[in-house]
């Protein structure tokens, strides 16, 4: 309705036109026509009814210097190719493997890139059936199936991800409010999982599988109300950010099964839910039209983001073109060799854990700040985002440097909109991205450096969980007095108040159903007025379809829409 009445007044042709290259301060990317992923015979894909598609990225270091391959679902297909990027045409005649599905249709899918090698990579892929199956597309072999029978949740599944180093943990998502953690190296049972409660809270229980035998699922996370439409993992895979049906974003610390806070939309669903490089922020995007910052240690929204038109599908943090610069060089320990690359695509933004906003309360050193992120919705378009230090340190004075960005609303919160930060009385907050790695260029393009703690994790889940749920029965299951438990996990509302103790990072709830009008003001859902509102630095239409995927890598950008088509866009001068 709205183009034809625009074609109508003479402006539906520029307005409908479908951008292939935008500038920014970085100079300009371009469309890579000759690059375009798709089904082989390049027919766009009738996407009535069909699940999102979507894009994995793996590494496997090969000889060739061409290592990277991807994954990508349409409609009940799978395929996996190599990936050629900004350096040669994409050869749609080979793929690597192919596979048809019947009855059902993947969704969702993720690489372990620990274990990924020229000869085999372990692919998980989630289905609309409630299936997950681990496959290995390089051998072309189907290695196992799990919730095969549906006994554990027959929903559609969401959001599937391999827990950050761990060779054999993943985390699964469901369209039911469910999650469940799996080990590959155990079956799934013949029976339907008895549960035995391990951790409740504010609208989320935690259960652990109640059996003789240790078997699939180690534990099963009840998220708050409707589908958990996405969550990630913070990049030193301590914490664990999930985006609801219900509106919420829910911060959890992930090894002791702690909420750290919570956020509301302003209206309707959270779809999708990003970390920045350190950690320090999380940006979730939905039914509302908005990007929404929120401060993982100020447990508040710090700004909004208003561009799309309709929903947001996709937000995405860019490490290669966030920029640091401070007055006087700081010293950091350790070397190149003390990090692992755990990630490729869009979890590589790992490899700039670094002096992003390195400041404390006692720090008073201009820092010159700014991350970039980007959204996609089904508004066809892309927007790309600035947040600097004016955003970020409202109270500061303002650095030499300021980007494009414009802020509609650049007042500062009021004082009573952020709550108590748990780190300004002397209790330290560690944030996800705490360990930096060597210092950075002063420049836009960080360099590819590699992901810290990396051996840490790995010992502490595999450790810990690999052979059932022996850290999490060691946990402590009193219940906290101030703590109000729900038995049908109600929305929660918060009253504002976070606790000064690391333990106790928990809004306080009401007993009764969360009205969002009754959100709205409170540092939960703060009004619009109230918080900075940004603009974006581009937005453009890339796309006849809404779009479903965006990836920041090194010398592309990566989108993709729903009928099929994976799109590079290389950086300012990265074509070859």
């Amino acid at each position: 309705m709205l183009l034809s009445k625009m074609a109508a007044e003479g402006g539906g042709k520029e307005m409908n036109e479908i951008k292939t290259q935008f500038t920014t301060r970085e100079g300009l990317y371009k469309l890579l026509s000759h690059s375009e992923y798709s089904r082989p015979n390049r027919v766009p894909f009738n996407s009535q009814g069909s699940n999102p598609v979507r894009v994995s990225f793996v590494n496997v270091n090969d000889q060739s210097g061409n290592g990277d391959r991807l994954c990508f679902n349409v409609g009940r297909e799978l395929y996996f190719y190599i990936y050629k990027g900004v350096r040669k045409a994409a050869d749609l005649s080979k793929p690597i493997d192919k596979r048809i599905y019947k009855g059902t249709q993947p969704t969702c899918h993720d690489f372990n890139h620990l274990t990924a090698t020229a000869e085999s990579v372990s692919l998980l892929v989630g289905f609309s059936a409630g299936q997950v199956q681990l496959i290995d597309p390089i051998k072309k072999e189907t290695s196992k199936l799990f919730n095969e029978e549906r006994l554990i949740d027959k929903s559609r599944v969401t959001c599937v991800k391999w827990v950050p180093g761990s060779e054999s943990l993943f985390l699964v998502a469901h369209s039911s409010g469910n999650m469940y953690l799996y080990n590959v190296e155990h079956t799934c049972g013949t029976t339907a999982p008895h549960y035995q409660l391990l951790k409740q809270g504010e609208s989320f229980a935690v259960h652990t599988c109640k059996s003789k035998s240790t078997r699939n699922p180690l534990l099963k996370w009840t998220v708050g109300e409707g589908a958990l439409n996405e969550f990630a993992f913070s990049p030193d895979g301590k914490f664990l950010a999930c985006v609801s049906q219900d509106g919420f974003l829910r911060v959890f610390n992930f090894d002791s099964v702690e909420l750290h806070g919570t956020m509301k939309s302003y209206f309707g669903g959270l779809l999708c839910v990003c970390w920045s490089p350190d950690g320090k922020y999380i940006v979730t995007g939905g039914e509302d039209d908005l990007v929404t910052v929120w401060s993982f240690v100020d447990c508040r929204v710090i700004a909004r983001g208003h561009g799309h038109k309709s929903w947001v599908s996709v937000v995405a943090f860019d490490p290669y073109t966030t920029s640091v610069e401070e007055s006087d060089p700081m010293e950091f320990s350790g070397s190149d060799e003390d990090f692992q690359d755990l990630h490729f695509g869009r979890d590589r933004a790992n490899s700039t854990q670094s002096r992003l906003s390195k400041r404390n309360s006692t720090d008073s050193r201009p820092v010159s700040v700014t991350y970039r992120f980007g959204s996609v919705g089904q508004d066809t378009q892309l927007c790309l985002w600035d947040l600097t230090e004016d955003i970020l340190f409202p109270h500061q004075p303002l650095s030499r440097a300021r980007t494009h960005t414009n802020v509609m609303n650049a007042t500062s919160p009021p004082a009573g909109s952020g709550g108590t930060n748990p780190g300004s009385n002397g209790n330290s907050i560690t944030t996800p991205g705490n360990s930096v790695p060597p210092p950075l260029p002063r420049s836009n393009s960080l360099p590819h450096s590699a992901v810290s703690n990396a051996g840490s994790k790995s010992s502490v889940m595999d450790g810990a969980i690999a052979s059932g749920v022996s850290k999490f029965a060691t946990l402590s299951l009193h219940d906290r007095k101030e703590r109000h438990h729900e038995k049908d996990h109600k929305r929660n509302h918060s009253m504002g108040h976070i606790s000064s103790k690391s333990s106790d990072k928990l809004n306080l709830v009401t007993k009764t159903k969360t009205d969002p009008a009754k959100t709205l003001g409170t540092p939960l859902c703060p009004r619009m007025e109230d918080v900075p509102l940004l603009e974006p630095l581009i937005c453009k239409k890339i796309a006849h379809e809404r779009l479903t995927v965006l990836i920041f890598l090194e010398d592309c950008i990566v989108t993709a829409c729903q009928e099929g088509f994976i799109c590079t866009w290389a950086r300012p001068g990265k074509v070859r």
